[in-house]
Formats: C-alpha cells, sequence, structure tokens
C-alpha cells in the first residue's frame, strides 16, 4: 500500500504543499491560513488515513515521542507483563517504546542507555544494575527524565516506583509459620541489590521475632549461572539440611528451579516442603499442585511510572521525586 504523503493531501484539497505543512504541524492560524482551508486539510489527512513520518518529525520538533524501557530480563514473565502494561499505557499518550534488557550486566546497561540517548528517546525506565547509579547521575544532569521501577538506589535523588518488598516477604514468612512450619529456608541470589535486601530481611526479621531464625538455611544463587547449575545447588542444598519444612524464593526464576530440584529429589509439596515465591508466573499457576505467591502490583507500578515520567516530560524544572512504595499480594494457593 502506497504512503500518503503531504503532496498527496495537497493534490485531493487543491492546496500548496506549504499550506498542508504548516496546516498538519499546528501552524496553519499562524500563517494566516482561513479557518475553512484548514478544516479541509483536516478532513482530507483523515479521509486518507495519513500518518506523519516519525523522523521528519523528529529532526522538525528535535521530540521522538519515544520511551527507553530498559529491563533485567524481558523474557521473564514479570518483566514481560510490565512491559505490555507500560507499553499500553505509553501508546494511550501517543508515544512508544523501545525496550531491552541488560541481563543484570551493568556494561550492557550502560551501552543501552547509550544507544538509547543516541535515538534521543524523551525519558527513561529503568531497573538498574548494581553499578548504574553514576549512569543514572548522567541522565539527571543532561536533564533526561528517568523513573526507576522495581529496584532503586537508596541515596539517590531519582522517583522510583517499586513493591514493598520487606513487607511482602514479612507477611509470607509469618503465614508459613502459622502453618506451623519452623525451619523456613530463604533462596536468594548474590547480586546484593536493594530489592533483594529487603526480601531477604523481611523473612529475616519475622523468623527473629519468633526466635526460629538459622543463618544456615540460606542459600545464594549465582545470576548468571545456568539453570543446570541452579538446580544442582537447590539439589545439594536442601539434601544437606534434610529439615527444612518450607522454603521462600525470593525471584520466580528461582522457584522455578526449586519446583524442578523438588522434582529430582521426589519431593511432594506441600507434604514434604511448603513453598512460596515472589512474581507470580503462569507455570506456578498450571503446576501440581499450584504455587503460592507474593505477586507484584504490576498494573499500579506500570502506570504511576508513567505518570511520573510524563510529569518529569512536561516540567523537568518543577517536577518533583517520588519514591513510591505499592504494596504487593499473597496469593495463597495448594502448596502452603
Amino acid at each position: 500500500m502506497k504512503r500518503i504523503t503531504i503532496k498527496d493531501i495537497a493534490t485531493e484539497a487543491q492546496v500548496s504543499i506549504s499550506t498542508v505543512s504548516f496546516v498538519i504541524n499546528g501552524k496553519g492560524e499562524k500563517m494566516a491560513i482561513s479557518p475553512a482551508v484548514i478544516k479541509k486539510v483536516q478532513e482530507v489527512a483523515q479521509k486518507l488515513h495519513y500518518r506523519p513520518s516519525m523522523i521528519a518529525s523528529s529532526l522538525r520538533t528535535g521530540k521522538t515521542r519515544s520511551i527507553g524501557l530498559i529491563v533485567e530480563d524481558i523474557s521473564n514473565q514479570f518483566f514481560a507483563d510490565l512491559a505490555r502494561v507500560i507499553e499500553d499505557e505509553a501508546k494511550n499518550i501517543d508515544y512508544r517504546v523501545f525496550y531491552c534488557s541488560t541481563g543484570d550486566d551493568d556494561a550492557r546497561s550502560e551501552e543501552l542507555v547509550q544507544s538509547l540517548l543516541q535515538a534521543n528517546v524523551e525519558g527513561f525506565i529503568i531497573t538498574p544494575t548494581k553499578n548504574l547509579e553514576k549512569t543514572i547521575d548522567l541522565l539527571l544532569k543532561l536533564q533526561k527524565p528517568v523513573v526507576l521501577i522495581d529496584r532503586y538506589f537508596a541515596h539517590q535523588k531519582v522517583s522510583h516506583v517499586v513493591m514493598d518488598n520487606y513487607e511482602g516477604s514479612y507477611s509470607a514468612t509469618k503465614f508459613l509459620m502459622e502453618k506451623g512450619c519452623k525451619n523456613i529456608a530463604v533462596v536468594n541470589n548474590k547480586s546484593q541489590m536493594i530489592q533483594m535486601k529487603l526480601r531477604e530481611k523481611g523473612y529475616t526479621d519475622a523468623l527473629k521475632e519468633e526466635g526460629i531464625y538459622d543463618k544456615s538455611l540460606a542459600l545464594y544463587l549465582d545470576y548468571h549461572a545456568s539453570e543446570q547449575r541452579r538446580i544442582d545447588s537447590l539439589i545439594g542444598f536442601f539434601k544437606a539440611n534434610p529439615r527444612i519444612d518450607a522454603v521462600l524464593f525470593l525471584a520466580n526464576y528461582m522457584g522455578l528451579a526449586g519446583l524442578q530440584a523438588f522434582r529430582n529429589m521426589g519431593y511432594r509439596i506441600p507434604e514434604n516442603i511448603s513453598v512460596i515465591s515472589f512474581d507470580d508466573h503462569d507455570s506456578f499457576k498450571l503446576h501440581t499442585p499450584t504455587i503460592s505467591v507474593i505477586a507484584q502490583p504490576i498494573e499500579d507500578i506500570a502506570i504511576k511510572s508513567i505518570q511520573l515520567l510524563m510529569s518529569q516530560m512536561t516540567d523537568f524544572d518543577a517536577f518533583k521525586i517520588e519514591k513510591v512504595l505499592k504494596k504487593g499480594t499473597l496469593i495463597v494457593r495448594e502448596s502452603v
């Protein structure tokens, strides 16, 4: 199908190409074009389904109407669902989203930020890697609107929207204790990112209040390890600690590896071990038995992050930094 140009509109409307250009770019009145001609050009453009060139518009206005979304792993269902809602929200205000994954790699993160800067995106929504703080500081110096999601840097003056990770983990651990579990393990990664530290602290504090905290019941997995290496580490850990009667996985990819480990070991859930994982996943709903989770408020996080970004993009000098905590939901299924 032929792309409609302003020349086609000019021919149909029987006006000059410059007249069409002025009308389409909102300068019709300023250029003393009559209301009747403005209306006629607009009607013809609509009739021909004219869509302005994003590249031409960007060159003319310096605006790309685009947002850069940088997440840890777009193949992870949590980030995929988050990206989908952000994209829908951006579409509602006529913005498009470029999204990409860091793989929790600092060098890759910096490279992606530079690439998006070169693409002249108007704002960034980022799940930062461990050492990305200086790069985010650079974006702020460049007066580029930035909102962090899922994680943040405690002392950095930048807006963020995250789940209350401490409360989610604390409540889940308390729930396991209420169900009679006494030897509750936690599986974390080695990243030391703030959201993971808060999740573990919620777990730790809940157990300490009951006087049953045991630091030996914590396993730390390497984020970059293969799936099989994770499974092998989990099998070794649970075989070495047969008294464990419940486990809290602090991310869904760890929970999924855990389910495979338990199957290999012949563990029955919840008869041999109760299970709760952070971040819901379709596999948790389909598993037999279904797996209890701490679900993040994905829609709330996505909508608020777009709102905060738009406030910066509208008036960078006047916006106020907001640090938003959204409460998660403990979804109890058959695994406890």
